[in-house]
């Protein structure tokens, strides 16, 4: 479940990329201050097993896309469960 002192931003990150990826673990921290422009991911999960760390982070951009097009920047950190 998302961590309780989320955001609404981090929180609908954290949803989205729960449905697709079912991580072993899952953070996502809003690091603009609050305003939901940039983000930093951290995911593991089995989904990226056999996969560079390239197309790991293609398909969390790929979940994300609707989203990122509103955001600065985001830092993504992937590993395979």
């Amino acid at each position: 479940p998302p961590h309780p002192d989320y955001n609404s931003g981090e929180r609908l990150l954290h949803e989205k990329l729960a449905v697709q990826l079912n991580p072993t673990k899952l953070r996502v921290d809003d690091i603009s201050g609050g305003c939901g422009s940039m983000y930093a991911v951290e995911v593991e999960s089995s989904a990226f097993k056999g996969l560079t760390v390239v197309k790991q982070h293609r398909l969390v951009t790929e979940i994300l896309k609707d989203d990122i097009k509103g955001m600065h920047g985001i830092r993504i950190k992937t590993a395979a469960a």
